[in-house]
């Protein structure tokens, strides 16, 4: 692919104040654009101003819902330099989804390269309070106008990004969760291992429903045996039972996780014992009324860690560690934090300087 031509705003936004951030509501002067065609491959890569797209009302994202997506975070350390955090391993899962969803594959070394540059370019809109960051989002829409279904010949590669707050602006809380019984997100052969709109559009429904309870989210269970626990809507879900953390298996109806596979790998540093496999809600019930369940949290590039202080299962609230943040959770959110901002040093081989 050629080199990426970049067209820098002539009038550029007022930043928000730290405190005013919020979560994607804000973006910056600059977006990434790459198109595809079928017979060319990816080309015309380019950094432009940050802009509406216009799509024929035909185009095929609108009715089949062939997109794909990534979220992932830059961070600015105290001495100014600019850390992505494991950025290799989002184009890597994303070319994963593509390949679920029937979309061409990318250049992961190139769409790489191409976010560092566009970072750079908007590295001032980067907060530098505490807890604050970048939230970057790689995403893949059907351009072609048709309405036939087939995969498209025709796609749109583009990256925005958004200056976002501390998750936990009052520090840490946990949040309460309901088990959904009625309805399904995923099953096994489906979609849900990919990262695709649609699998967020079919969570809304239960995500309503948990509101409306007081509940921040859903706690999704298989969809064949309705049985066996899988992921949050937004994060993956991990269980302290008898000093063991118990995580659900990936069995290809459950999104793999980069905060996931990060926890994972600082808890074997820690030599504190770890399990990958199906755990059912009634595992989880049991544990809770023998006073073995010790933590619950959830694992997120947003929030990095959610701890979880109650759940709802057939009526009945389970109130976990008294609704406080575990120690295991806090170690976690501390050490993957402190390598993130650069506080703490990065034995893993994670963070990528821009």
């Amino acid at each position: 692919m050629a080199d990426i031509r970049v067209q820098l705003a002539t009038n550029k936004k007022e930043k928000p104040a730290a405190d005013q951030l919020g979560f994607g509501k804000v973006f910056t002067d600059h977006m990434l654009v790459i198109d595809y065609t079928a017979g060319e491959g990816w080309h015309d890569a380019r950094i432009i101003p940050y802009q509406p797209i216009t799509l024929d009302p035909s185009a095929m994202i609108f009715h089949y819902a062939q997109t794909v997506f990534e979220g992932l975070k830059a961070y600015q350390t105290a001495d100014g330099e600019v850390l992505l955090f494991r950025a290799d391993r989002n184009f890597k899962r994303l070319n994963k989804s593509n390949e679920r969803i029937c979309i061409p594959q990318i250049d992961e070394d190139f769409a790489l390269e191409a976010l560092k540059k566009l970072v750079d370019i908007d590295r001032e809109w980067i907060p530098n309070a505490p807890g604050t960051s970048l939230y970057i989002r790689p995403f893949i829409i059907a351009t072609e106008p048709s309405l036939g279904v087939h995969p498209s010949r025709t796609y749109q590669f583009i990256v925005i990004m958004s200056p976002v707050g501390s998750y936990y602006a009052g520090g840490i809380k946990p949040v309460k969760i309901m088990v959904e019984q009625q309805y399904v997100r995923a099953v096994v052969g489906g979609t849900g291992e990919a990262k695709t709109g649609g699998n967020y559009a079919s969570s809304l429904k239960g995500q309503a429903i948990a509101e409306e309870q007081g509940y921040a989210q859903t706690l999704w269970l298989d969809g064949k045996e309705n049985k066996y626990v899988e992921e949050v809507g937004s994060m993956n879900i991990f269980f302290k039972i008898a000093g063991q953390i118990v995580t659900p298996a990936l069995n290809g109806s459950i999104l793999a996780g980069i905060t996931r596979d990060s926890m994972l790998q600082v808890l074997k540093s820690k030599n504190i014992p770890v399990e990958e496999r199906r755990i059912s809600i009634d595992e989880i019930v049991e544990a809770a009324k023998n006073g073995t369940l010790e933590e619950v949290f959830g694992t997120g590039t947003a929030a990095v860690i959610s701890p979880v202080g109650e759940l709802k299962w057939q009526g009945e609230k389970i109130v976990i560690n008294n609704g406080e943040i575990g120690e295991v959770a806090q170690m976690l959110y501390d050490t993957l934090t402190g390598i993130q901002s650069g506080k703490l040093e990065d034995t893993f081989g994670w963070t990528i300087r821009v």
